[in-house]
């Protein structure tokens, strides 16, 4: 491990110190805002190869050995190019890894990606996991990247993924959130439910007809710039879904939704929303999992946010009940605290946020219903 640092999440000072001794390797200059008070954006290189199906590379095999056999065609990045849905791509990133013994890292998709429904991964060369950095690494990054709802124009430096260092093994567990929680609630009311996690429910309350509760993507609307801000009006790509009580979840059809809680997280921590867990439901939830430090918290000129919860269904059509359980929240300590929270500037598009969409939308004018 590498002695400078202890166990935990690495800060942002700590991977702009990687970043400058070659620990992280730059294709090109990092971008001002790239480097997040716990994680660092990928951004993706110069082509995209369309390959036949989704893969690991396995043990024995390189990214690049592997597309050798899968490849299709391959697109230029520079200029930009359209990404359709239902198709799978690979596309090399601007960052490459010669990770110290003992730190590991952990990637996944952006706030914005998932709430396009751009399914991501990272992968590694010899890789068995997705999104998964063996501690140690020394190799090159690669995004699959396959959009499920809408087409995307992306070109390279665009930012998709993001990625989470780590010092030693996890020190998430249950102890720490209650006693994280005893000392400054985690969320903004209701008694915690701490069981491997703190558990998150829907908000699909009933009490305003006025409300909207979620969003259902269109199918076949119009391609969307994932460098664009503000650019494009909602009811041309979502569907409001107005207060009910209840919602049945259409297989194959996208959601965004929100937490009844708002959350908190700490400024010497970070969160992550687990894996879909199959017992709460059929269905994935929350394609993006981090929770940078000071999300939601006065640190960060927050007064706690909402999760915001990118659904899909899976193969049967389900009911969710508002107040259901649909996902937890772990949490980690930083090696040290940070310089800047969340909410401080660098990029931070969802502090405070409530039922928001992606920040390629313009603000939603309820009255318009």
């Amino acid at each position: 491990m590498d002695k400078r640092v202890n166990q935990g999440i690495l800060p942002a000072r700590a991977i702009a110190d990687y970043c400058s001794t070659g620990r992280i390797r730059l294709a090109a200059p990092a971008d001002a805002d790239q480097i997040q008070p716990a994680s660092l954006d990928l951004r993706l290189g110069p082509w995209a190869c369309r390959v036949r199906a989704s893969f690991l590379p396995g043990k024995r095999s390189t990214v690049a050995e592997r597309l050798k056999e899968l490849e299709l065609h391959r697109v230029a990045l520079t200029d930009g190019a359209v990404l359709e849905t239902g198709c799978v791509y690979i596309v090399p990133l601007q960052e490459s890894l010669a990770l110290p013994k003992g730190v590991s890292a952990t990637a996944n998709p952006k706030s914005s990606t998932g709430r396009l429904d751009i399914f991501t991964r990272v992968i590694t060369d010899h890789a068995q996991e997705f999104d998964t950095v063996p501690e140690g690494y020394h190799g090159p990054l690669y995004a699959e990247i396959s959009p499920r709802t809408f087409p995307i124009l992306a070109r390279s430096g665009s930012r998709l993924s993001q990625i989470r260092f780590r010092a030693g093994a996890s020190l998430a567990d249950d102890a720490l959130i209650r006693a994280l929680h005893a000392k400054e609630p985690l969320i903004s009311s209701g008694e915690a439910n701490i069981d491997n996690g703190l558990a998150l429910s829907v908000d699909l309350s009933s009490f305003d007809a006025d409300r909207t509760v979620g969003f259902r993507a269109k199918r076949h609307a119009g391609l969307i710039d994932v460098d664009r801000k503000d650019a494009l009006d909602v009811l041309d790509y979502w569907e409001p879904i107005w207060q009910r009580g209840s919602l049945i979840l259409d297989p194959d059809q996208f959601y965004i939704l929100a937490s009844k809680e708002a959350v908190r997280v700490p400024p010497a921590y970070a969160a992550e929303m687990v894996p879909f867990n199959p017992l709460v439901g059929e269905f994935r939830v929350h394609y993006a999992g981090f929770f940078d430090p000071g999300f939601g918290h006065s640190a960060g000129h927050g007064e706690g946010a909402r999760a915001v919860l990118e659904v899909r269904s899976h193969e049967v059509p389900f009911i969710l009940e508002d107040g259901q359980i649909i996902g937890r929240l772990v949490y980690e300590p930083l090696t040290e605290a940070p310089d800047q929270v969340y909410g401080q500037g660098i990029g931070s598009n969802y502090q405070r946020q409530g039922l928001k969409l992606s920040k390629h939308f313009k603000p939603f004018d309820p009255s318009r219903r």
